[in-house]
């Protein structure tokens, strides 16, 4: 029996685009790839699309300069110093300060709670700040002999106090000797003949 001559298959529209000269355009179907072959194909594709991609971004801005800070800025910080690192405590409160205005009462705070650091030890030794009020820093000394000498070198001490806590925070010294216990409380006073025998 002579041999039948069937004709020529079509590809459906599932398998190469409609017509077999669909999938010889595509190339990689005609050359026979398929299955795991076709999909190491696709990802290399794709990499070498991202590869490019990244090439550009990095081309375009390796000019450095304000543009290539505000484009850090707006991603991961680099290796380099960036605002948003982790700051000391002491340089984020000298900022609040400054913002804030209170150079004032943080210079006046400072004389009492560093008292030995403003004046030095020895004299901190035998002496306190009681009252800062106006500019007049009242200081106590522990002994009349003490409150002499401190009277002598009041005004090296206001140099050494300017000198750590500012100019103006201290204008004038009042030094006394150790009080005694008194009954008064308060800058206002009453006159009269004050307390008497109460425990009796």
């Amino acid at each position: 029996m002579p041999d039948e001559q069937l004709p020529p298959a079509r590809l459906g529209p599932g398998r190469g685009g409609g017509t077999t000269g669909g999938a010889a355009g595509n190339g990689g179907a005609a050359d026979g790839a398929s299955g795991p072959e076709l999909a190491r194909a696709v990802l290399d594709a794709a990499k070498a699309r991202r590869e490019a991609a990244r090439t550009r971004r990095r081309t375009s801005g390796g000019g450095g300069g304000d543009g290539g800070q505000e484009r850090r800025l707006r991603g991961y910080s680099g290796p380099g110093p960036d605002p948003r690192d982790p700051q000391p405590l002491g340089a984020v409160l000298n900022r609040l300060v400054k913002a804030r205005g209170w150079q004032q009462p943080a210079a006046e705070a400072t004389v009492f709670g560093a008292w030995e650091r403003v004046v030095g030890p020895e004299v901190a030794q035998h002496s306190r700040p009681v009252k800062l009020e106006d500019g007049e820093l009242t200081v106590e000394a522990r002994s009349t002999a003490w409150a002499t000498q401190l009277r002598l070198l009041a005004g090296s001490l206001l140099k050494q106090i300017a000198s750590e806590v500012g100019h103006n925070v201290v204008r004038k010294l009042h030094i006394h000797g150790p009080a005694a216990p008194s009954w008064s409380k308060g800058p206002r006073r009453v006159r009269g003949r004050g307390p008497r025998d109460t425990y009796g």
